[in-house]
């Protein structure tokens, strides 16, 4: 066997499985290991961004959701309520991530508010409601392609994540734009 080779249950492998061992045994980081690329501490700042723009759009939907009035909007209170069951998944998604490499989701209030980029509403007119959620859709989807690009490939576990929450917040923006038409 080659020098820094080791076997898998018999089998030579191409590996340096004594390397990787090693640096497995630091079990302190979890999911970080010695070959994470990122830049945690900005991936982790955009992540909280994330967190606080997911958490201020499930309240938004929410909140619409709840004060949408008329026989004629029953359809379009189960869209936002739908939305706003997803920006929470979405939410939960992004906080477990934060979490798997050693930060902490921001979850005071306050800081959700200031780091959110789409705005709360409080429309009243169903209209104006949907047009607020279309342009937060948009914000996001804007947001989310510039933090895929700037992660690239140095933490693909982030870059798959936002890549899947990017997909659902594209058929948001089409529901909202559907509900225009």
């Amino acid at each position: 066997m080659e020098p820094g080779k080791a076997s898998v249950q018999g089998k030579k492998s191409v590996l340096d499985i004594a390397a990787i061992r090693a640096a497995a045994s630091k079990y302190d980081d979890g999911a970080v290991t010695d070959g994470y690329k990122g830049n945690r501490a900005e991936i982790l700042a955009m992540l909280n961004e994330a967190l606080a723009t997911e958490i201020v759009c499930m309240l938004r939907y929410r909140r619409h959701y709840y004060t949408a009035k008329g026989i004629d909007n029953v359809s379009i209170k189960a869209e936002f309520l739908e939305h706003a069951n997803d920006e929470e998944e979405h939410a939960n998604t992004i906080a477990e991530r934060i979490v798997q490499l050693n930060g902490e989701p921001d979850l005071d209030p306050v800081h959700l508010a200031e780091k959110s980029i789409a705005d709360y509403d409080e429309s009243t007119d169903i209209r104006e409601m949907i047009k607020a959620n279309l342009v937060a859709e948009r914000l996001a989807i804007e947001a989310y392609r510039q933090m895929i690009e700037r992660i690239g490939d140095t933490d693909p576990t982030t870059t798959l994540m936002l890549t899947e929450v990017l997909t659902k917040e594209e058929e948001h923006a089409e529901d909202m734009r559907d509900l225009l038409g």
